[in-house]
């Protein structure tokens, strides 16, 4: 079956079920709407690769000197400091309820969340600002300094290993949240105290690794939150080369960045643990449900079965995402002069940052919006939740829910997701030209792309009807 038939009965299948929200398969099909239009005029309209060599041109020496500076580095280093330990002390001594405690909220949504912001609009910036990297740095510093020698010469870091420590420091952030802090069953699992000590945990093991590998090394392949920031940050037009920043063509910091082993598996663990975060109390409640009530028959605990049951459905979800992927790609593989689908799979990778990018958004914007004004209110004034009041602000209500109505929200997770996947669409388009060097066979290989993109969106749009619902 030709994929663009295929495609549009999955669609059907998708997003014309009579229990949805008429809105929402109203908008489902407007999105794919926009993405076969996109994929046409791309066809006619684009016919040899941009993006390809990373334009870039330096910025005025001014900014490079404020950006990239030794002065700001410290600075930003320091910041960076002070705020983990700020998480560490408010999870360990302040109160274990999760919303008036400093430390969850930071950790989940000003860092998780705001950091992925801050690497779209600036670029990589947590390189400056990573506590790990600064404190390693300067104790490194201060061992040659005081004992006249360099400190341990690193191993040479695995290529085959690539960013997979990475991906799976993801799932595993991931899985405290939404799988361990769903095992509650009396109360709150995860709590700042638990955060707290996962933080210290990470911070050892951070440190042996940066000992054995070398700092620099590690937070370009191995460091969780350097290496999943790094890869939003390849949308942003800045970049840093060296101490210089420069700007760079838009999208085109994307192109190359999968050839390390494991970003796939990166890319696939941001949009897989967003769409399960979203489908838990969604699409999955009933087989999540089924299959605990199952786990609970055979004699297991309910934390047990609850933490079993939703593992093994992120897991599947992963399966799902990776092999909806792969299957595009299967197709791509059909077109005439294809190379070899493993070096496929390695050059569209990077179609699907854009992907996880509007994902996020769609399924986390609201939550940011409320959330970031109970951080920045009263948990900066009282940060361990004994009844402070350091700024001033922690009295009054101190979030402002009539900031965007429930339409607003529907509207920018509808627009996150179409323009992510027109991005995805565009990036793959370019990325077919320089592969098969011919414009008939690119635009071919990219209908198998672009019904990847509109299952991708509809089922985004599916999830978040059925989460709302």
């Amino acid at each position: 079956m030709p994929p663009l038939q295929g495609l549009l009965l999955l669609g059907h299948a998708l997003v014309g079920r009579r229990d949805l929200p008429i809105p929402a398969w109203l908008f489902a099909w407007g999105a794919a709407l926009v993405l076969i239009v996109s994929f046409a005029v791309l066809s006619f309209s684009w016919r040899e690769a941009r993006l390809e060599g990373k334009p870039w041109r330096p910025a005025p020496s001014w900014l490079s000197r404020l950006a990239a500076g030794r002065i700001t580095e410290v600075i930003a280093g320091a910041l960076g400091v002070f705020l983990l330990g700020v998480v560490i002390w408010s999870g360990l001594v302040g109160t274990d309820a999760p919303d008036q405690n400093f430390s969850l909220t930071f950790v989940y949504v000003t860092f998780w969340l705001g950091g992925v912001v801050l690497s779209v609009l600036l670029g990589d910036v947590f390189r400056a600002l990573n506590p790990w990297r600064a404190i390693a740095r300067s104790t490194g510093w201060l061992v040659e300094r005081i004992g006249g020698a360099r400190p341990f010469e690193p191993l040479a870091y695995p290529e085959r290993l690539g960013r997979w420590p990475a991906a799976a420091g993801v799932v595993a952030f991931v899985w405290l949240e939404l799988v361990y802090g769903a095992g509650g069953i009396t109360g709150a699992a995860l709590t700042p105290h638990v955060v707290a000590v996962a933080t210290l945990l990470y911070s050892l093991y951070t440190f042996a690794a940066m000992l054995l590998f070398g700092v620099e090394r590690w937070c370009e392949r191995g460091e969780t939150f350097s290496v999943y920031l790094n890869m939003y940050s390849r949308l942003s037009p800045f970049e840093r080369r060296g101490d210089v920043v420069g700007f760079r063509r838009f999208l085109s910091g994307t192109v190359g960045w999968a050839a390390v082993p494991g970003s796939l598996a990166l890319v696939v663990a941001a949009i897989g643990t967003t769409a399960f975060d979203g489908a838990q109390e969604g699409a999955l409640k009933s087989p999540i449900a089924s299959t605990f009530g199952w786990l609970l028959d055979r004699g297991l605990s309910s934390e047990a079965a609850l933490r079993l049951t939703e593992s093994l459905f992120l897991g599947l979800t992963l399966a799902a995402v990776a092999a909806v992927f792969v299957l595009g790609v299967a197709g791509m593989h059909m077109v005439r002069g294809s190379p070899p689908q493993e070096r496929l799979r390695r050059d569209f990778a990077h179609t699907l940052v854009p992907i996880a990018l509007a994902y996020l958004v769609a399924h986390y914007f609201s939550f940011f919006v409320f959330q970031f004004q109970a951080q920045y209110k009263f948990q900066l004034s009282d940060p361990l939740g004994h009844g402070w009041n350091l700024f001033g602000t922690a009295g009054g209500s101190p979030i402002d829910y009539t900031v965007i109505g429930s339409n607003g929200v529907w509207y920018v997770q509808v627009a996150a997701l179409v323009i992510g996947h027109v991005l995805g669409l565009t990036l793959g388009h370019d990325k077919a030209l320089a592969v098969y060097g011919d414009h008939k066979r690119a635009s071919r290989s990219q209908e198998w792309m672009l019904a990847v993109m509109v299952l991708f969106t509809t089922t985004g749009l599916y999830l978040l009807s059925q989460a709302n619902q």
